[in-house]
């Protein structure tokens, strides 16, 4: 007899979104152009040239795309993500691109599961990126991904923007977006829809090609428009936070913070911050 993990059971439920889906159809699209703007993404945010003899442990690893990048930087990687989904998108970009490589492990986990994360050890760089707001409980998520850090570690985490009443509305979408295929259905055409015209309006009020943003997209982080759209809308668990209660949280506890990029709108606000 077939039984359901905790995972599988809140996607029925309707209270979780299929990520690792989603992730799974993303690397189906994924190049070397890609690959490398990923690269230039953490390379940028954490002012370094090369991970070179740093360990860098992935939460919530997702496609997997990242943990590919801080391995091409010379990291020693570690990935983890709850959705088995997820796992199997980073595992397969680990065989394709490092099979025999011991120095990059992928397995499945919880962020807060904290006798799993007490068997992980210390890291450099502690990455979570869009990922602790999707647990259901991200102030907790939050503090377990502390004691990952080195002394001298760096936490690069990036959390859904607070904003407000608008934040409660879009919570209310994506509950309705993971009511089963009708659920999704209606709110992929008219949010899609509505996301793909105000792309091609702004893109020409300012006089530039819709089609050269849309590619330009991918050099933020190497990323999809398309697949990003669709985790914005079905990303259950949702929760969002304001940049003072999240350095607030962190100056706390013994960090500062070294790099910030705010987000006045949809999305994430990015994060570097460093032990004391």
């Amino acid at each position: 007899m077939s039984t359901f993990t905790q995972h599988e059971i809140e996607v029925l439920e309707g209270k979780r979104f299929k990520f690792g889906k989603n992730w799974l159809s993303f690397i189906k699209t994924l190049n070397v152009e890609r690959i490398n703007n990923a690269e230039n993404s953490l390379k940028e945010f954490l002012k370094c040239e090369s991970l070179n003899n740093k360990t860098f442990i992935d939460i919530g690893s997702g496609s997997g795309m990242f943990s590919l990048a801080a391995k091409n930087l010379g990291a020693n990687v570690f990935s983890f993500d709850y959705d088995g989904s997820s796992v199997e998108s980073t595992q397969i970009l680990k065989e394709k691109y490092y099979q025999t490589d011991e120095n990059w492990k992928v397995t499945q986990g919880s962020v807060l599961d904290k006798d799993f994360l007490n068997s992980l050890g210390t890291y450099d760089i502690v990455y979570s990126w869009g990922v602790l707001h999707h647990t259901s409980a991200m102030w907790e998520a939050i503090g377990n991904v502390i004691p990952l850090a080195k002394p001298d570690g760096e936490i690069f985490i990036a959390l859904y923007n607070d904003q407000g009443p608008t934040s409660k509305k879009w919570l209310k979408v994506k509950q309705i977006y993971n009511k089963g295929f009708w659920g999704k259905l209606f709110i992929s055409s008219i949010f899609i829809t509505y996301f793909l015209a105000n792309f091609i309006f702004y893109s020409l009020k300012q006089g530039k090609s819709p089609f050269k943003q849309w590619k330009a997209y991918k050099l933020q982080r190497g990323m999809s428009v398309y697949h990003d759209w669709h985790d914005w809308l079905g990303g259950l668990p949702f929760e969002v936070a304001s940049n003072e209660k999240v350095v607030d949280f962190f100056n706390e506890r013994g960090f500062y913070l070294k790099k910030l990029r705010t987000n006045n709108g949809l999305g994430c606000n990015q994060y570097v911050f460093k032990k004391l």
